[in-house]
């Protein structure tokens, strides 16, 4: 018997909520002047997490849903082949030092040749003024110290070949570490995940996305305004927003960009003007401070008012003064 007073109540709240929404909607073709509307949605900025080599994942440490810190490992890839690389690399730049302590060796012999060479060549070439050697020992000897010279030439040569090749081995290493690293994908941004699109274990080419990640320090609305309204709204422009969810919280926001050349109206987006008539986009942006107190409200896709100061010495109706939701914890207390 009392079931019919409940289904009362429900349907007078149903349709106070609906009186509201409609009181709000025609309000919007009243609003003073110097002020312009269009409706839109709130719209996040993404980022594609993405391997940068080709190999298998090892590990997702995220799901979707959870909120990230910059910096943040959201995913690992399997290392084992690059650390096989790594410590072949590595071997390699040890025998290359080998070989530079090897050349250089080598370069004292020769080094020591030439000398001798030189010093037996000088007392011949004294014995010959006196006749005491033949001229063909001097030219023997002479012989002899320039096929010396000419070793450690080559010797002196060899040395340089061989650092060249340490360095090329240090190279080699230090790609595969910057590879390694690469092994671990990192969130570049605080945010949220949206969708997780790898799993552990795949197999991932070059750039194969692994989740997409909402930047929840950069939350905006697009609206379109004709070129009436566009052409007095400025870079900075104090703006509201008023979402469709939540039609009794009023958000501050700030105009961030406005387009320098018109366009038809997206047709996702439902104008009072007609559809052929050219637009101009401007983005309503959420202060970035406001936006981490509120980020467990932050959602990408709501649709909403978005209402911008036009002309000078405007001020917002009290209709469209700041209200915003409890702060998360202070709803519970």
């Amino acid at each position: 018997m009392r079931a019919a007073p409940v289904l009362v109540v429900i349907a007078l709240a149903a349709l106070g909520g609906a009186g509201f929404l409609y009181w709000q909607n025609s309000r919007a073709g009243q609003l003073p002047a110097g002020l312009a509307t269009a409706n839109g949605r709130m719209e996040v900025e993404r980022f594609d997490i993405a391997t940068k080599l080709p190999g298998r994942l090892a590990e997702v440490k995220v799901r979707e849903g959870d909120a990230v810190a910059a910096g943040a490992i959201i995913a690992t890839m399997d290392e084992t082949e690059l650390r096989a690389q790594l410590a072949a690399a590595k071997a390699s730049v040890r025998r290359a030092e080998q070989g530079v302590a090897q050349t250089q060796a080598e370069v004292a012999v020769r080094q020591a040749e030439y000398r001798l060479s030189g010093i037996e060549l000088r007392r011949v070439q004294e014995l010959a003024r006196t006749s005491a050697a033949p001229a063909m020992e001097v030219d023997r000897r002479k012989a002899q110290n320039d096929v010396n010279r000419a070793t450690m030439d080559a010797a002196q040569a060899a040395v340089g070949d061989a650092e060249a090749a340490v360095e090329a081995a240090q190279a080699q290493v230090a790609q595969i570490e910057a590879n390694l690293k690469e092994m671990v994908l990192y969130s570049p941004v605080a945010g949220r995940i949206e969708y997780k699109l790898a799993h552990s274990g795949e197999v991932l080419g070059a750039g194969g996305r692994v989740v997409t990640l909402l930047d929840l320090s950069d939350v905006y609305m697009t609206i379109f305004l004709p070129t009436s309204q566009a052409g007095r709204v400025a870079h900075g422009s104090e703006a509201r927003i008023v979402l469709d969810a939540a039609p009794t919280y009023v958000i501050p926001a700030r105009v961030s960009f406005v387009a320098a050349e018109a366009q038809f109206t997206p047709k996702t987006v439902e104008t009072s003007d007609e559809r052929e008539k050219l637009m101009y986009r401007v983005k309503l942006s959420v202060d970035p401070q406001l936006l981490e107190t509120y980020r467990e409200y932050v959602r990408a896709g709501l649709t909403g008012q978005g209402y911008v100061l036009t002309g000078e010495g405007a001020s917002w109706p009290e209709r469209l003064a700041v209200r915003l939701p409890p702060k998360p914890g202070e709803a519970t207390k």
